[in-house]
């Protein structure tokens, strides 16, 4: 059975404007920051305030078959979790969140982030959008099916509370509820972005992320770079170095090819279909004066920010600010790293390979790992053996005593004995 459109919009709108957009101008008034921006946000109540509201307002609905529970788990940010049953194997599931972002500044004349207005047809206020709808609208939809009889496949709503704190909650409630939710087919993430206010923005899918903390360590406390530098290697050095391996520097473009991705042809015209739209927030992006973005065309500088990989340093320590005094050199140098992924991308498989190119830089000395040998590779270190081990004999003896050191010196060794036994004989 299809669905009336005109039926359907006339009853969109009735329920926006006689049942959600009262209870989303209430849930607006409530300051519901998440742990990050309200560390008591237990004993404040803000949060439980806005999951009530959601949770009564979802009682109510006229969807049949619809179960509504608040779940708590020691420590955490509650989580609503609805069920409505359907017809298949199916499930979808849809996503949201009821936390909101801080304050921040710059609210226009009469407008401010707990206090609701109404302009036109707009509603301002902190939440409404980013992403207090999400509840209501996805129970509306289920609603909208089952009003007219259209058969729909089992749905399960996640709202969540710690969204703007990462979602570091999240996991451990999938985890605990993973029984519960099943497999879904479809996933409908009801907070995306939108590039304006004159068209419906669907996002298809998204870019997975790794994010991580790259950490080289030279020296058990700092020491004067006096006396230390030119012997001790730079950790700053190793880890402009590491990151080479990941990211051309000159380009930004990721030099893991298992990283990147086939875009479809489809998506490519999407993509340029919109081009032009977008091109216009990409020009509204803060640069300093004289800075541009990376790509001139709107379609490259859409298609890099949504199917190529891309790393971004989010955060370093170990980096001394240059109004510090001394001149030290540090012991330990670390960046967070932000990678993200194309969608056809495992995360997984990702942090794997990540792995796989630090295991190939050894230890803080500089020294890397030899790649496996061919038999052309072989026969020229067979002749070239003695040479380089009285040069890594030298080294050796001046380096730290890491496993690649410890290796390199056996080779050295044995080296050395075969040429004695040959000049006794």
């Amino acid at each position: 059975m299809a669905l009336d459109v005109s039926r359907t919009l006339a009853f969109a709108q009735k329920t926006w404007d006689e049942e959600i957009l009262p209870t989303l101008t209430e849930y607006v008034r409530i300051p519901a920051k998440s742990p990050m921006f309200d560390p008591d946000w237990k004993a404040h109540g803000h949060l439980d305030r806005a999951v009530a509201m959601i949770e009564q307002w979802s009682r109510a609905r006229a969807i049949e078959g619809l179960r509504v529970e608040v779940v708590r788990l020691e420590g955490r940010t509650p989580l609503i979790f609805m069920e409505v049953p359907g017809r298949g194997d199916d499930t979808v599931l849809l996503y949201g969140h009821c936390d909101k972002q801080p304050e921040m500044v710059g609210w226009g004349e009469g407008l401010g982030p707990w206090t609701p207005v109404r302009r036109g047809d707009k509603l301002y206020g902190r939440g409404a959008a980013d992403d207090g709808y999400a509840a209501f609208a996805a129970l509306a939809s289920i609603q909208a099916l089952q009003a007219p009889g259209v058969p729909h496949a089992r749905c399960v709503v996640l709202i969540e509370a710690c969204e703007e704190s990462g979602s570091y909650d999240l996991p451990h409630y999938v985890n605990a509820l993973a029984a519960r939710i099943g497999t879904p087919s479809l996933v409908v993430c009801l907070d995306s972005g939108c590039s304006d206010y004159e068209h419906l923005w669907t996002t298809t899918s998204l870019r997975g992320i790794v994010n991580g903390v790259l950490t080289v360590e030279v020296l058990t406390e700092g020491v004067h770079s006096g006396v230390a530098s030119g012997i001790v290697p730079s950790s700053f050095r190793i880890l402009r170095a590491l990151l080479s391996r990941l990211e051309d520097e000159r380009t930004g473009e990721i030099l893991l090819r298992d990283l990147h991705a086939d875009i479809p042809r489809e998506r490519v015209e999407q993509a340029r279909a919109v081009s032009g739209v977008l091109s216009k927030r990409i020009t509204q992006l803060p640069f300093v004066p004289g800075g541009r973005p990376m790509h001139d065309d709107p379609l490259d500088a859409l298609l890099a920010g949504t199917w190529r990989p891309a790393l971004s340093i989010t955060g370093a320590a170990g980096l001394p600010s240059p109004t510090d005094g001394g001149n030290v050199l540090r012991p330990m140098t670390a960046a967070k790293l932000s990678l993200r992924l194309p969608p056809t991308v495992s995360s997984a498989h990702a942090a794997k390979r990540l792995k796989e190119t630090r295991r190939r830089t050894a230890c803080a000395c500089g020294s890397r790992r030899r790649r496996p040998a061919t038999a052309g590779t072989r026969r020229r270190r067979r002749r070239g053996s003695r040479r380089r081990c009285a040069a890594r004999r030298r080294t050796i003896s001046a380096g730290p005593r890491c496993r690649r050191a410890r290796a390199a010196r056996s080779r050295s060794w044995r080296c050395w004995a075969r040429a004695i036994r040959r000049r006794s004989s």
